[in-house]
This record gives structure tokens, sequence and C-alpha cells, in this order.
């Protein structure tokens, strides 16, 4: 039988780190959203045996796949989506998904309010901000962000609870170099909050494995970490 007490190890030391770095700045804890695209099933089961509250996925195939394998098991962790997400798999996440992390368009808002409004449930949603500007991937360019927030916000979406940010910063060799995209977006974040666009508990998701400490010195409500989760002691 495989020995998974390094997945044990992997969560306790992040969420020592999460504390650490938030305490440092005077902030709350983030809470941790483990990323399980690149994990095994049997390492996924093992993770959530471990008593993780949220896990995701950025592909709609494999969230209805890791999902059916919890429910098999016995687990229920809350299920986000955080990657690209097309209209015509939307029908396939109504149901079962806690968090969409990726609206960055208003007909990709519109068709979740349209299956949202079928299936008679408010869908938890993010926008995504593009806080490095990159052509090649999705979410607002910052300037872009309020105005459309306050549209979400309107009548013209009841189904639709926007909650909050997500950025995906770029990939960067140093992990204090993703700071100015985190401040930049939680500035963002708050002038959204200070105008009552996200209602209570609102959610500022960002920083990944190679920034996560980053982010939560900054003001991330929620982190989505994989790969340290998953890593050998011999990996780094």
């Amino acid at each position: 039988m495989e020995d998974f007490s390094y997945i044990r190890n992997n969560l306790d030391a992040v969420l020592a780190e999460l504390a650490t770095h938030a305490q440092r700045a005077g902030r709350p804890t983030p809470l941790l959203v483990a990323v399980t695209k690149s994990a095994k099933d049997d390492e996924v089961l093992a993770l959530a045996a471990c008593g993780v509250s949220a896990m995701a996925e950025n592909r709609v195939q494999n969230f209805s796949a890791r999902r059916a394998l919890l429910q098999e098991h016995g687990f229920c962790p809350a299920l986000h989506l955080i990657g690209s997400l097309q209209t015509n798999k939307v029908k396939y996440l109504v149901s079962d998904v806690s968090l969409i992390q990726s609206v960055d368009s208003l007909r990709l808002a519109a068709e979740i309010e349209r299956q949202g409004a079928r299936a008679g449930r408010c869908m938890d949603i993010l926008c995504e901000v593009n806080s490095g500007r990159e052509e090649q991937k999705g979410g607002l360019l910052p300037e872009e962000v309020v105005a459309f927030c306050r549209t979400l916000s309107g009548a013209e979406y009841p189904h639709l609870c926007l909650r909050g940010l997500m950025t995906m910063a770029p990939a960067l060799e140093c992990e204090e170099a993703y700071r100015p995209y985190f401040r930049a977006t939680r500035e963002l974040f708050d002038a959204c909050v200070a105008d009552g666009l996200f209602g209570d508990s609102p959610i500022l998701s960002m920083g990944m494995s190679d920034s996560y400490r980053v982010a939560a010195e900054e003001g991330a409500t929620m982190v989505r970490v994989g790969r340290s989760l998953f890593k050998k002691e011999n990996e780094k």
C-alpha cells in the first residue's frame, strides 16, 4: 500500500506558512483551495481524508470526474472551477459547483445566469482579473473590472452572486516579484468592496504554489495551491 504521508506533511507545511505570513502582515489566514488537476486519484482521496474543505479543477471534464470520485468515497468538499469556462460547458457544472472563479465576459455571465435560473439556484462567481495584461490569458484588464462588477451586480443577473475577484499573475522567477500584481488586484478589490459590489464575506482569490506566501501578505482571502501539496520529498 502506497504511503501518502507526504501529502499530510505538505498540507501542514502550507497551512503553517499561510498562517505565519498572514499574521506577519496583520491579516486573516486565507482559505486553502487544493488544486487537484495534476494529482492521481488516490492522492486526491488521501488529501480529502486530511480534511481539506475545498478543492478545484480547471477543466469541466476533470471537475465531473473528481466530483464522482470524491462522492463515491464519502467526501464532500466544496468544489471550485478555476480554469477558462466555455459557455456550452456551464450546464454540466450548475448543480455541483460551489464557486466559479473565472468569469471574464458578459456572454459567460449571461449563460451562468440562464443555467442558474433553470436550476433554481444562485451561482457564486468571481470576476477574473488579468493583472499582468497577458494577451494569452483570460480575464478582464484592471481598468475594466469595476464597471464589469457593477453590471453583474445589477437586476439583470438575479441568479448570479458576485463574491469577489480572482487573479493569475504572470509566471515569475522570484516570489517577491508577484507582490505588485497582488497589491494592485487587492486595491481593485478594496474599491469594489467599498462600492458594495460583493456582499457579505467578499473573496479575493490569488496566489498559487509559487506565490501563496506573498498573496497571504497582500490580503488574499483564498489561495489555490496544487503542486506544493502533492510533491514528494525529493521534488522541488
